[in-house]
């Protein structure tokens, strides 16, 4: 006998989850379908994001800014640590605590709001009537079968494999091997220099490791505005030390006690050697397992769920949302559409702005933005004005020891309403907030200079790369 639901979310990251527990919200008998086990082999919800991926990063970076700062910094406030050790094992624990404690959160959350939490792998079969049939399989064998009115897709991403190179998670690694490392590796090779391979190139860099990145794009975190994104890459290289190549073309990569990956740079053949290897080249969408083909899912030709802009599939009550779907792949992106799809389930009408979502990248210093680059508005000749403010003066981020950095305003030539905000400094995953609230509500860059900042601060750099963009900066 089949269960009955109103509403199945297959995948329990930070879209599939959400969903759920708004839908549950809303009045609908909601259950949440989702396959991923620890490495202790136990289900633990909350998907790459919270698993292996935004979270235990975070954890990681701390950890080894932490060290970092021992060896470093600390010397600057008067204090000094002699022979300044890390154990990686409790730092790897440290991390696996984090990511048990909010998983098991999630799971308190669907007992508080009546979600019912299935573990294993979810695919569709088929309709009944009004409702989609939804087979549950653990480890090959059918565990349970679900009819719901409703299904919505959160079935996340994948690591994009490097042809003809192997993962083992062992010498040659992905997102989950490099956050899982048992030792600092005295030679560290990254392809990518994305987010994933800044971050765990920061990390490992930080706490001993030669650290190489090798890219293929030709220019430096092309997504983001420029002159950020160009002082990013001289801090990065300069102050932390990443060997990062731009511009190479991958060759032959042979695995042994070395690894040894040719490349060419330039127009001319180079070879690095490494003791270890990340690849972190961009990541894929779950599909396999769906039983989309069986079904009549619409996927287009990279493997995403093909909707509409209100995360519709091209099957009547199916839904789908996250990285498995267009648009960035960032987790609260699918959160947000989680929302929203449960909403409109109820008959809402919500809405989510991809002008406005924030990006951030989570070095040391940080890089943030929100809306249009310059460059972006250049290309669609868009009348612009911009203000600039940095960190090097503001009382805060001297007091910090973190005074490096530019915040970079973009406004509308003609009405002033605010286009971009780009920054790379301390802390600013939490200063681009302000970016998203002003542009939600069509604020302009006399709106931000008029607001008061509390002092000393942080926020202060923002408020002067307003007034800079009227030409009426106090400090600058």
């Amino acid at each position: 006998m089949s269960q009955q639901f109103d509403v199945v979310v297959i995948g329990g990251g930070p879209g599939g989850y959400v969903a759920a527990i708004r839908a549950a919200q809303l009045g609908f008998n909601t259950a949440c379908v989702d396959a991923y086990k620890n490495p202790e082999g136990q289900p633990s919800l909350g998907g790459t994001c919270l698993n292996v991926g935004c979270i235990p990063s975070k954890a990681l970076l701390q950890s080894s800014e932490n060290f970092h700062a021992v060896q470093h910094d600390f010397a600057k406030h008067g204090i000094t640590v002699d022979n300044a050790k890390i154990d990686i094992d409790t730092m790897i624990k440290r991390k696996e605590g984090i990511i048990s404690k909010n998983a098991n959160g999630i799971g308190f959350l669907f007992k508080k709001n009546k979600v019912a939490n299935i573990h294993g792998l979810g695919s569709l079969k088929g309709r009944q009537g009004e409702k989609w049939v939804i087979e549950v399989t653990d480890n090959g064998a059918v565990v349970d079968t679900l009819e719901a009115t409703h299904v919505i897709v959160a079935t996340g991403s994948s690591p994009r494999p490097l042809p003809g190179v192997t993962v083992d998670n062992v010498k040659v690694l992905d997102n989950e091997g490099a956050l899982a490392m048992t030792e600092v590796p005295k030679r560290l090779g990254v392809i990518g220099a994305g987010v994933i391979g800044l971050e765990m190139g920061s990390v490992w860099k930080r706490l001993g490791a030669e650290v190489t990145l090798l890219e293929a794009a030709p220019t430096f975190l092309g997504a983001a505005d420029q002159q950020i994104a160009k002082e990013a890459f001289k801090t990065l290289t300069k102050d932390t030390g990443l060997d990062i190549q731009m511009g190479v073309k991958i060759g032959n990569i042979t695995v042994g006690d070395e690894i040894s990956v040719a490349y060419e740079k330039d127009g001319a053949n180079q070879t690095l050697v490494v003791d270890k290897l990340i690849v972190s080249i961009g990541r894929v969408p779950n599909t396999a397992g769906l039983g989309a083909e069986a079904v009549g899912l619409q996927l287009d030709e990279r493997g995403f769920v093909v909707v509409d802009d209100h995360c519709h599939a091209n099957l009547p009550n199916v839904w789908a949302i996250g990285d498995v779907v267009r648009g960035p792949m960032l987790a609260h992106k699918a959160s947000e559409e989680g929302v929203a799809v449960a909403e409109r389930i109820a008959g809402q009408k919500p809405h989510v702005d991809f002008n406005t979502v924030p990006w951030v990248i989570y070095t040391s210093p940080e890089i943030a933005w929100v809306g249009k680059t310059e460059e972006q508005l250049k290309a669609e000749g868009i009348e612009y004005k911009k203000g600039t403010s940095s960190f090097v003066a503001n009382g805060r981020a001297l007091g910090l020891g973190h005074a490096q950095g530019t915040v970079k305003v973009l406004a509308d030539a003609k009405t002033d309403r605010i286009l971009g905000l780009h920054m790379i400094g301390p802390m600013v995953s939490e200063l681009v907030s302000e970016g998203v609230v002003a542009m939600e509500f069509k604020a302009s860059s006399e709106d931000i200079g008029r607001i008061i900042h509390a002092h000393p601060s942080l926020s202060e750099v923002v408020h002067e790369a307003a007034l800079a963009a009227d030409k009426r900066a106090l400090h600058g």
